[in-house]
This record gives C-alpha cells, structure tokens and sequence, in this order.
C-alpha cells in the first residue's frame, strides 16, 4: 500500500465513528497544549490534524485568528458543526500534514494534538510545520510516549492489525525526544514537557463500548475482524483495561510528551 492510498483509507477511518464522543478524553492535554502556547489576541494560529476541533476552539476563545486542518472531511463538517453551534468563528479545511496548502510562515502558532504523529512521512511532515511557521513564531505537538501505557495500548491491538506499509513511519516515535530533535531541531528552538493523562472510566466493558463506536480506527479494526477475532479483541482490551482498577474506577496510564519549538 503505497503512502497516499494509506492516507486515503486513514481520511476514510478517522471519520467513521463520532469522533466527538470521546474527543473529551484528552481534553487535559488540550488544555495544557494550549496554555503552553500562551496564545496572544489577532495570532494567526493553524491546528494540523485538528480532528473535531478540541485545540482548536480553545485558541480562538484565547482571541486567536484560528484555522484548523485534517485529512478527514467528516472531521472538519463536525469541527465546523460544534464551532457554529458555540458561535465561534473557525476556519476549518481539509488538508495533508504532510502537504499543508498554506504559504511560507503563515503563522503565528502551529499545533497538533495526537494529530500529525499519524501521518506516514515523518520528514515531510516536520518540514511542513517549519514551513508555515513564521520566524520567531511558535510550535507544540502533544504525542504518546512510546514507552508508556498508550505504547502497551498500541502494542495489543497492533495484533489485530496488518502490518503498515513498508517505510510508514510509527507513529509512537514522535514521543521519543532524540527522535522529535531529528525531525525538527534544525529550525526550531525546542524544550520538552512530559505529562500523564490517565484514561478513566467505569469499567472495561464501558470504555470498550465507547471506544468501538465512537473512535475511527477501533471501529473500523473490529467490524474488520472475523466474528472470534473480535471476541479476541473485546476480551483483550477488557482486560487490560481492568488491570488498571483503582477504587472502583479504571485509571489506565497515559504518558504523553508535548514538543514546544520557537522557529529560528
């Protein structure tokens, strides 16, 4: 499967399931993203991979001029839905990471939350948030970190799925700073923040459901299985799930890394 036929289908699966249903389980991150950003009132600000719009809307209540970008289309008409619905005015488009349709150093501030990490082409997609953002301007990405719990968490339904494409980047190395200095050092100035967003609910049994209808790529993967197969998986991700059980609660760890740049 050559790159923009992954792209494709990836554009195809993200918008398959009401992604606002659980967009609020990293509404933390999205919080903290933000702030780290500091936003300034009339900033030109652009979220890469902006999914229904969680960072998005936080900038442009911050008094941020805010576009917001993603590969999926059902993504951005619900973005534009919930943004009509506060009254907030966002421009919402669709667009590549790793083909941003902007001109050089259009912005102010460039972010992506969970977003970019999943485009296939690492390189291109760093050297497109160079490009649109302005010299002095700012950078944040929010990633999983490889080695925490969302690792163990792809690692189990990575089971489930076909290999990606040869030469695909993983999307987990982006929380690996050496990797993040690889990819973007030589235009921005960069720093670090680690962080911890635990996934919480009442069960296994209730964030399976959740998850298997409203999230994209676990919707899609399950109703791909064969009917033992999603057995298999079900039972897999109760399980790790109830392994986190906490008074009475599930508080499964969910390390994260966000990448704060300012572009020479």
């Amino acid at each position: 499967m050559a790159f923009e036929e992954l792209k494709q289908r990836q554009s195809v699966v993200w918008g398959s399931a009401p992604f606002e249903r659980v967009a609020d389980q990293i509404a933390n991150v999205h919080d903290q993203l933000v702030a780290e950003l500091a936003p300034k009132a009339g900033e030109a600000w652009l979220d890469v991979g902006t999914g229904t719009g969680g960072v998005a809307v936080r900038a442009v209540r911050a008094g941020a001029v805010v576009t917001g970008s993603d590969l999926a289309p059902v993504l951005i008409e619900t973005a534009k839905r919930l943004a009509a619905a506060e009254g907030l005015e966002i421009r919402y488009e669709v667009g590549d990471a790793e083909q941003l349709p902007y001109e050089d150093g259009s912005f102010d501030v460039v972010s992506s939350s969970f977003g970019a990490m999943f485009a296939p082409d690492h390189e291109a997609v760093a050297r497109e948030l160079a490009r649109v953002t302005r010299p002095g301007g700012r950078l944040g990405l929010a990633v999983w970190d490889p080695d925490g719990g969302i690792g163990d968490f792809f690692r189990l339904v990575g089971k489930f799925q076909p290999p990606p494409p040869e030469g695909a980047g993983n999307p987990l190395e982006w929380g690996r700073e050496e990797h993040a200095r690889e990819l973007l050092a030589n235009d921005f100035d960069l720093r670090f923040v680690r962080g911890m967003d635990p996934q919480v609910g009442e069960s296994g049994e209730q964030l399976w459901q959740l998850f298997v209808s409203s999230f994209g790529p676990m919707k899609t993967l399950h109703d791909s299985l064969e009917e033992s197969r999603r057995k298999e998986l079900h039972d897999a991700y109760v399980e790790h799930m109830e392994q986190h059980r906490t008074d009475g609660r599930i508080e499964a760890p969910r390390e994260y890394l966000l990448i704060l740049g300012t572009r020479r």
